[in-house]
């Protein structure tokens, strides 16, 4: 099934399009914790799974998405759409990605009052706090390392000697990062300035 599904999608079939449709309504569904969340199972569906993207591209859009108004995880599925199918694909894909969420919280909404003090319920939102977390965390680690490290051809993991040259951590990212982390811990300067800070800062020296 999933040969089908990312050989649909990348010859731009008719078939594609529902396919990349039911794609994102899966994401949308198992999407638990906000967009945040969605960064990974997008990244894991679409990039590892699918191949729909490279790796770069994918974290190249997470930056992009991250610094346009609206949530996360909306923004990159109408990012991936619209790179694989056009303007169309951006509005079937958000509409794909949103739709789960709609026919959820209009249950909820109806039924979540009579059973949000039962045990049960409490207990699955407690253990739901620290899953997202990790989930997050993965994200945010993937963006790292994509960030700060580059992987040579000649570098093998099971391998300690290629260690040394096989990995090459750039300096310059690495500083800019940690200045950041810096500013938002110690300032109360709004983070959309750290964005753009990043922005210009990877026009100038990357």
């Amino acid at each position: 099934m999933t040969e089908f599904i990312m050989t649909q999608i990348q010859n731009h079939t008719a078939a594609g399009i529902f396919c990349l449709v039911a794609v994102f309504f899966y994401i949308g569904l198992i999407t638990i914790g906000g967009g945040q969340v969605g960064i990974t199972i997008i990244q894991q569906i679409a990039v590892e799974n699918l191949k729909l993207l490279s790796a770069e591209k994918f974290f190249n859009m997470v930056a992009i998405s991250e610094s346009t108004p609206g949530p996360i995880g909306i923004n990159l599925a109408t990012y991936v759409g619209t790179e694989l199918y056009g303007i169309f694909g951006g509005i079937i894909t958000t509409f794909g990605q949103v739709l789960p969420s709609l026919i959820v919280i209009m249950l909820i909404a109806r039924y979540f009052g009579k059973f949000s003090e039962k045990k049960g319920v409490q207990a699955a939102f407690s253990t739901l706090r620290p899953a997202v977390s990790g989930v997050i965390a993965v994200a945010a680690a993937k963006i790292l390392i994509l960030a700060l490290i580059t992987v040579t051809s000649g570098f093998v993991a099971s391998d300690i000697a290629t260690w040394q040259n096989g990995i090459i951590i750039s300096a310059v990212n690495a500083a800019f990062y940690v200045l950041c982390l810096i500013v938002l811990f110690t300032t109360k300067l709004h983070p959309v300035f750290i964005v753009l800070a990043g922005a210009i800062f990877g026009v100038v020296f990357c």
